[in-house]
């Protein structure tokens, strides 16, 4: 709606100017009057004539007036809407947005806010961690940002709506679209524009769908079924395991969490053991896994277990602790 204002008042700026230069060619007035002339020619107001009127100075208003009486009319009347609607206050939120968008920096970028995306957006929102919505639901958009996120309207297996959106710039994008024909689109797009991006992509579960998804890019496909599916088997097999997962995942009754903590070349840790590094004793945190840069994973790692620079380690302990 704001471009098709813009373009009406750039339009009704070229009538004043094409009025007030054909009064200074047909009728030899001065810049002031000629404008003054268009000005009450095409609004209707009707003040008297500032000079008499030439035949063809006749003939010339009368065109002025078949062109842009209709035409600001209609101006005035989007304007009038604009202010009535809300639509000027939607609009300078928009270029606020668009403002906070062309900042966003190591960010996640969320393709769909269906019901996993609208978790997805929680969670990371909780954690404070700079997001991103894309939809092409117009009626979700208002709902998304009376939430608090920052959103893209349009297709986001579009070039210039994933530019848009920082992808160049982004941590990860997670493509949680209705269906997996649009996730693959989405995921060789976003993959073809920054080849270093981590893309996560929803899976329907059907056959063959999570190898399209990893052929088109995806670095992680994930299908709700399946999670779902294993979470109820293991709450009827593992009820306590489940509940204490459920806790440490997120800061639950028991105050634990389960976190990451990525090792810098500059750690004072890299280089140590396990025991020597002191995190047990200094932070009260039990390391679970080590996980190299090669991939390898150290499940509940020995005490003689090296450190090495880049590894990330999963520990379990107080939010505080991990924090200090």
């Amino acid at each position: 709606m704001m471009k098709d204002l813009k373009i009406n008042i750039i339009l009704l700026f070229f009538i004043l100017i094409f009025g007030t230069g054909g009064y200074m060619f047909v009728e030899g007035s001065s810049i002031i009057d000629s404008l003054y002339m268009t000005i009450i020619t095409i609004t209707t107001v009707g003040f008297e004539e500032t000079f008499p009127l030439s035949p063809v100075g006749r003939l010339f208003t009368m065109f002025l007036i078949i062109v842009g009486v209709g035409f600001v009319l209609y101006v005035f009347s989007q304007i009038t809407e604009s202010v009535v609607e809300g639509g000027l206050k939607k609009t300078l939120r928009r270029v606020k947005m668009e403002k906070k968008m062309a900042k966003l920096t190591d960010h996640f970028i969320v393709c769909g806010f269906g019901r996993i995306g609208n978790v997805i957006c929680d969670i990371l929102k909780e954690n404070d961690t700079p997001l991103l919505v894309i939809e092409n639901n117009s009626d979700l958009i208002q709902p998304i940002l009376d939430r608090g996120f920052l959103v893209l309207e349009g297709e986001a297996a579009d070039d210039d709506v994933l530019l848009s959106a920082g992808v160049k710039n982004a941590r990860g994008l997670i493509a949680v679209a209705s269906s997996d024909a649009d996730n693959v689109y989405i995921s060789l797009t976003a993959r073809g524009i920054n080849p270093d991006l981590y893309i996560m992509a929803r899976s329907s579960g059907k056959s063959g769908a999570e190898t399209k998804l990893l052929r088109s890019g995806a670095d992680k496909v994930i299908s709700p079924y399946f999670i779902g599916g294993t979470r109820m088997a293991q709450l009827v097999l593992r009820p306590t395991v489940v509940d204490f997962l459920d806790l440490t995942i997120g800061v639950g009754e028991l105050g634990l969490r389960l976190e990451e903590l990525f090792l810098s070349e500059k750690s004072t840790f890299v280089g140590k053991t396990l025991m020597d590094s002191g995190i047990r004793k200094k932070h009260d945190l039990i390391v679970v896994a080590i996980k190299r840069t090669s991939g390898e994973m150290l499940f509940n790692p020995n005490f003689n277990a090296t450190f090495e620079a880049e590894d990330t380690l999963v520990v379990l302990g107080d939010q505080e602790n991990i924090q200090a």
